[in-house]
């Protein structure tokens, strides 16, 4: 935020005539121009809209009502010594027509001499080519950890709440990713239901947030009930993202170890990639945000592209929090050619914040083909490290066994040994399988499973590493290169 006010002091400094504010948050938007118009010694900030015509510190309410044209030229007639910030809400429902394009055009030059500067806000980015080059855009960002805890103790102050600053850090880090009016929505329904805002209230923030990124319908909040006990296996891996975890701690800035980026997850299909992506959420205690890359791309000219600023934007403001990209392979591993280069430029866009960001959003990315993964993708500084999962030997295949054995039927009393010698090239989640199959032949029959129901599903099994054995072994030899450390 600061970087971001620094910017429109700036804008506003240069005397930059136009400036097109992207936001939803009007009421926030207003009170941050004042503040700008406080420290840039500026005599007035004035609002425009087609209902209620000029507000502010004049007393002319209501003068050009739904007269877009009389409020361009009545700016253009203000004396210089009164310098003013006019703010027009809603403008781009007008600026097709051709005279208030022409009007906006003269504008553009003519208050270059004078210190006035004129705001569009809008909940949309300016669509118009003709204008596009007089503009300049830039988008509110949501309110930052400073504006949400000062936002929440005055909620508290007025309330008599009574919130310690443990409680207040937590309600502020909880609502990242939230707008101004959302919060204050939260905190509506909690001094309805009790009277004040306390730590209870995390929970329906939690459900606020899951529905601002419903209606995002590229991200999904992924609830998480997995955790690292629930991975049979993978200890390397494990291990290393017990390390990264404590690379988000202040203490780590001080150390001088960056923020970690995130991971990149390669192998065949069922080995746990997707379930390590669950378990990380739930052992860090992060939202997981799921980015569905197909609906990224869209048949809209430059809207992937716009899309994908608007889903980093999205998943920043969440941070700290992880996201999720399964299936990265599917997303980016076809011909360019075929979409005139917009999986290039999207994917070109995500990496290069990947390697540039300085929020605390871990990215873990799943591949089932490494042939169909762009080179750029690989290189090192996008992830921290690429890890291949391989299918698990024999003493991951017991483990994984005994993990879902004793998730279904805790008091079983048979050994593994027998399965597990039988069960060589069997993915995790084939041995899943494996168990629920075995344990539908001993429920039919009103008993408690046996060693046998387990031998004759994993005979009746037909395994991926059988029907996929080219593609496996295209995996393996890669990872035997050097260029991805195993997980186990």
């Amino acid at each position: 935020m600061q970087s971001w006010l620094q910017n429109l002091d700036l804008l506003i400094k240069a005397r930059t005539p136009l400036i097109w504010i992207k936001s939803k948050e009007e009421e926030r938007l207003f009170r941050v121009l004042n503040s700008a118009c406080e420290r840039l010694n500026k005599k007035r900030v004035i609002s425009w809209d087609c209902v209620n015509g000029i507000q502010g510190s004049l007393n002319d309410e209501r003068k050009f009502s739904n007269n877009p044209k009389g409020i361009l030229n009545w700016i253009n007639e203000q004396n210089n010594s009164l310098s003013t910030i006019l703010i027009l809400k809603d403008f781009h429902k007008f600026y097709e027509d051709p005279t208030i394009s022409r009007i906006i055009k003269e504008l553009s030059f003519s208050l270059k001499e004078t210190t006035h500067n004129i705001i569009f806000s809008s909940h949309i980015f300016p669509t118009s080519d003709e204008l596009d080059e007089l503009l300049n855009i830039i988008e509110l960002p949501l309110p930052d950890q400073m504006e949400l805890k000062k936002l929440i103790k005055n909620i508290s102050v007025k309330t008599d709440s009574d919130l310690n600053d443990n409680d207040l850090n937590e309600l502020a880090m909880a609502s990242s990713g939230l707008s101004e009016l959302r919060v204050r929505q939260v905190a509506a329904r909690a001094l309805t239901q009790r009277g004040k805002i306390s730590r209870i209230d995390l929970k329906d923030i939690v459900e606020e947030k899951k529905q601002v990124i419903a209606r995002s319908e590229i991200l999904e909040f992924f609830e998480s009930n997995s955790n690292q006990n629930d991975i049979g296996g993978l200890s390397i891996l494990k291990n290393w993202l017990n390390q990264r975890y404590q690379a988000f701690s202040r203490e780590a800035r001080e150390y001088g170890l960056p923020l970690p980026k995130g991971v990149l997850l390669v192998g065949p299909q069922g080995t746990g990639k997707s379930l390590t992506a669950k378990a990380i959420a739930q052992s860090w205690s992060m939202p997981l945000l799921k980015l569905d890359v197909g609906r990224l791309f869209s048949g809209l000219v430059g809207s992937s592209e716009a899309r994908t600023r608007e889903t980093i934007t999205r998943a920043e403001a969440m941070a700290p929090c992880i996201l999720w990209i399964d299936e990265i392979d599917k997303g980016f591993g076809g011909d360019a050619r075929s979409d005139g280069g917009t999986s290039q430029r999207v994917l070109a866009s995500l990496l290069t914040w990947m390697a540039e960001k300085n929020s605390s959003v871990f990215v873990i990315a799943t591949a089932n083909a490494i042939d169909k993964l762009p080179p750029e993708l690989l290189r090192k500084g996008r992830f921290d490290e690429i890890f291949f999962l391989d299918l698990p030997k024999s003493e991951e295949r017991l483990s994984i066994l005994d993990l879902h054995l004793k998730k279904r039927r805790p008091n079983y009393n048979f050994q593994l040994s027998t399965i597990v010698d039988r069960t060589s090239g069997y993915s995790g989640a084939e041995l899943e399988q494996a168990v629920i199959e075995a344990m539908h032949y001993s429920f039919s029959e009103r008993r408690e499973i046996s060693e046998r129901d387990l031998i004759k599903a994993v005979s009746e099994l037909v395994p991926l590493s059988r029907t996929a054995k080219e593609q496996i072994d295209l995996l393996k030899q890669w990872s035997s290169t050097g260029r991805a450390r195993l997980a186990s």
